[in-house]
């Protein structure tokens, strides 16, 4: 793990539990993580690990932990609901495997939605939120489908009309959960490629993914296990689970609750959040 300093994100003793009845399950354990400014890593996984929980509480869509999650110095437990939604609309975009795209809008449209939840300076007149839209699609590579409706693309396409959403206000990171679930594998090339330039412009990527062929596109891959969290090649810590008598005998069915059950969901409440 490295070493803690002035990392952009810097996570220390996380702890996340569901709780169904009188059973409580420990998804995560005491998770520490550092990330820098302009890191390109993924999140590793099997379902139901709790990889997918902790990348919504980085984009402040949960802060129903224990533990703390400082970006830049600030503790997003302490923020008040306008500064955190400020925090997911300024430097937060969200990429999900599903594309979240409203069919009866175009292209342009969709990628331009953010711009109808900002407030005082971020305002934009309706000009300037058609051209902040074109360039963004231009970004993507896809200039030519500004005025097409969703159901005329690929699905590759889909996913990056979807990036180009998440791109609009300009984020400094890109917090993406199986960004590639959908596609098929000529598909999933062409968005890590992308991803990895977006990258190389400076912008932080973070990746859920359960898919090792994702993980070695990435430079740096972090590991959830039982609960913990370790670098790629790390041995991950004793989580301890026989000795917790609070814990469920089926770990990871109840992640996978959390990680599948709930999934569509978070989803959706995520691209809400992510343009209010």
């Amino acid at each position: 793990m490295r070493e803690a300093s002035q990392g952009m994100i810097n996570v220390q003793g996380m702890e996340k539990s569901f709780q169904t009845g009188k059973l409580v399950n420990r998804v995560l354990r005491g998770v520490d993580l550092e990330v820098s400014a302009g890191d390109f890593l993924t999140i590793e996984g099997t379902s139901g690990s709790g990889k997918s929980t902790l990348l919504h509480a980085l984009g402040g869509l949960d802060r129903d932990y224990s533990g703390t999650i400082k970006v830049d110095g600030r503790d997003l437990h302490k923020l008040s609901d306008v500064e955190l939604s400020d925090y997911r609309n300024r430097e937060v975009g969200f990429v999900f495997q599903a594309f979240n795209l409203l069919g009866h809008l175009s292209c342009r449209e969709n990628v331009a939605l953010p711009a109808l939840f900002a407030r005082g300076s971020d305002l934009l007149t309706k000009e300037q939120m058609g051209q902040r839209a074109q360039e963004t699609l231009e970004r993507v590579g896809l200039a030519d489908k500004v005025d097409a409706l969703p159901n005329t693309l690929s699905g590759g396409q889909k996913q990056r009309v979807a990036i180009a959403r998440a791109l609009f206000n300009q984020p400094r990171m890109l917090l993406c959960d199986e960004p590639t679930g959908n596609l098929d594998s000529k598909m999933s090339g062409q968005i890590l490629d992308l991803f990895t330039a977006l990258n190389e412009d400076g912008i932080t990527v973070i990746i859920v993914t359960h898919d090792p062929n994702v993980s070695a596109c990435a430079p740096r891959t972090v590991r959830v296990h039982d609960g913990k969290l370790s670098e790629a090649g790390e041995k991950p810590a004793d989580s301890g689970r026989a000795s917790d008598p609070d814990d469920a005998d089926d770990q990871d069915d109840a992640g996978g609750e959390d990680d599948a059950d709930n999934q569509d969901d978070a989803d959706a409440d995520a691209a809400q959040d992510s343009t209010s």
